[in-house]
C-alpha cells in the first residue's frame, strides 16, 4: 500500500517544504469555479453588466493578480515565477451562472495549482463583489483542481470534471 504523507509535515511541525535541491521543470495546472446567480439577476448582468462597471475584465484582472500573489496569501506556499495565465468567463444561460477557467503555467521547482485555485477563487468573489447589489444570495461554488502537470506526482486529471 502507497503511504502518503503530509509534505508540509515533518517531525510532526510545520515546514514549508524544501525546494532548494529540486530542479525545475515545466509545470502547469487548471481549475475552475462557478458562480450562479437568481435567474433574473443573472439576465441583468449578462445583458447590462453590474452597477459597478465591466465585470468580466475586473475579475480577469483580479485573477491574475491573485495568482501573482498567492503566496502572500497561503503561508507555506512558494514565491514561483508564473510564466502564463489564462483565464477565461462563459455564461452559463441554463444554469443562470459563470463558469470560470483558470490555467497556469511555469517552469520552477513547485506546482501552480494553489495558484489556479486561488486565480479563481478571487475572479469569482470580484464578480460577487460588484454584483452584490442585485443580490447578496449569489453563491461560488465547484471550486476545484481540474488537472495539473508536472513534477514528482506527475499528471492529474480530475474525474469529477
Amino acid at each position: 500500500m502507497n503511504k502518503k504523507k503530509f509534505s508540509h509535515i515533518k517531525n510532526k511541525k510545520l515546514n514549508m517544504v524544501d525546494v532548494s535541491q529540486k530542479n525545475s521543470s515545466k509545470r502547469e495546472a487548471s481549475a475552475s469555479a462557478i458562480i450562479k446567480f437568481q435567474e433574473k439577476v443573472y439576465s441583468i448582468i449578462k445583458e447590462k453588466g453590474s452597477p459597478k462597471g465591466e465585470i468580466l475584465s475586473i475579475a480577469k484582472i483580479a485573477g491574475i493578480q491573485a495568482a501573482k500573489k498567492t503566496y502572500q496569501l497561503v503561508p507555506l506556499c512558494h514565491n514561483i515565477k508564473i510564466d502564463h495565465i489564462s483565464l477565461d468567463f462563459k455564461f452559463q444561460d441554463e444554469e443562470s451562472s459563470i463558469l470560470i477557467n483558470s490555467h497556469i503555467r511555469c517552469d520552477d521547482k513547485t506546482g501552480v495549482e494553489i495558484e489556479a485555485l486561488n486565480s479563481v477563487m478571487i475572479a469569482a468573489l470580484t464578480i460577487y463583489d460588484m454584483c452584490k447589489s442585485l443580490d447578496k444570495g449569489i453563491e461560488i461554488n465547484h471550486v476545484k483542481l481540474l488537472k495539473k502537470k508536472g513534477g514528482k506526482s506527475g499528471e492529474f486529471t480530475n474525474d469529477s470534471s
